[in-house]
């Protein structure tokens, strides 16, 4: 299928087009400021769908909102009928285009145009009245408030609310751009006369996104994942990362250091226990102690070692060789003292995982010699 997607270089073409040539759409016709009224030409004899998405949102001049939001619609019309191409259109609208404004007096137009034009020439076109967009590639400071919070905050910048309570109606981009590509195999998010939607839509005041995106900020230091059960904090976890500055995807560890290894906590949670990489040096045993709730999981990942259980009142004691060579992982139960000994050559590596966050003041750890 031939695609032509104007607005192709902006945050909803560019994913777009990118999860186009994912599925394996490799004729796409991306238009562009930078395009030509010849691209235009050709783009609209040959494309079989369209996907509109050029739009002005932040104008110098405020006519520039209808030449940009109207003028081109018209344009591109009137060069599909010349060519008498039926594609269907698909057309990137707003929310305020019920709003008494400039913008939305613009977008309104547009929408108009669009729908007399499929009545009258018998095309199928398709509304979108999107709400606020969030996801990678928005650009900040300009008209999305998550993509500004998540840029600031990920790159040390004050941040300005003003009413914290201010609800917003969000839809992430992955979810737009699933819907879109559901309209090429004819699978339509509206009933006939009606504005297309996108679902699902997050309503979250303002003040809730700012504590979110401040959290993922503080985690690198208290190592604490967000609940990434909730939809829309995954989301929004996502989206954050984008906002990273290139030279800031990395951070450092607390390393607890000692001459015989090293333990160091990787990430918390409060419902899924923490994760922690341990390394022994040769010869080295580490452990012989036991919980009362506590439960963990011991994976090697390199070298070579045993890890030893034995029941606090019972004297029997139970052996697990494991190895970086075949990864395999090792529960620790509650009752029994443990310990790890590395009996290669080299230092032995062990992610370890305890279903608890460690609390100093609860330990749930005492001393016993396997």
């Amino acid at each position: 299928m031939r695609i032509l997607v104007t607005g192709a270089k902006g945050f909803i073409g560019k994913n777009l087009i990118a999860e186009l040539k994912n599925r394996g759409y490799n004729e796409i016709y991306e238009y562009d400021l930078d395009s030509s009224i010849n691209d235009l030409e050709y783009y609209a004899k040959n494309c079989e769908f369209v996907f509109h998405l050029a739009g002005v949102n932040r104008p110098k001049d405020i006519k520039e909102f209808a030449e940009g939001n109207f003028g081109f619609t018209s344009l591109l019309l009137e060069n599909l009928k010349r060519h008498d191409n039926k594609s269907p259109i698909m057309l990137s609208s707003s929310i305020q285009a019920e709003l008494d404004n400039p913008y939305g007096k613009s977008k309104k137009a547009g929408e108009d145009l669009l729908i007399n034009y499929g009545m009258k020439n018998d095309i199928d076109v398709y509304v979108y009245r999107f709400p606020n967009v969030f996801g990678k590639w928005c650009r900040p400071n300009y008209n999305s408030v998550i993509a500004t919070f998540s840029y600031n905050i990920a790159n040390n910048k004050e941040i300005t609310i003003n009413d914290p309570n201010v609800v917003l109606n969000l839809v992430y981009i992955d979810d737009v751009v699933n819907n879109l590509i559901g309209l090429l195999n004819g699978q339509s998010s509206s009933n006939k006369n009606e504005f297309c939607q996108v679902s699902p839509v997050y309503e979250k005041k303002l003040g809730e996104i700012a504590n979110l995106l401040y959290s993922f900020k503080e985690s690198r230091k208290n190592k604490n994942i967000s609940n990434m059960a909730d939809e829309f904090t995954k989301k929004l976890y996502s989206n954050y990362l984008t906002y990273l500055p290139n030279d800031g995807f990395s951070y450092d560890l607390k390393m607890n250091v000692d001459n015989r290894g090293s333990f160091t906590e990787f990430v918390k949670t409060p419902d899924r226990g923490q994760v922690s990489v341990n390394i022994s040096k040769p010869g080295i045993t580490k452990g012989n102690h036991w919980h009362h709730s506590k439960n963990e999981k011991f994976l090697v990942v390199s070298g070579t070692g045993v890890i030893r259980f034995r029941k606090i009142d019972e004297e029997k004691v139970y052996e697990y060789y494991v190895s970086g060579e075949k990864l395999e992982v090792v529960d620790i139960p509650p009752g029994y003292t443990h310990n790890i000994e590395n009996l290669g050559n080299n230092d032995m590596v062990t992610i370890m995982w305890a279903n608890e966050s460690f609390d100093p003041d609860n330990p749930d750890t005492y001393y016993v010699e396997v």
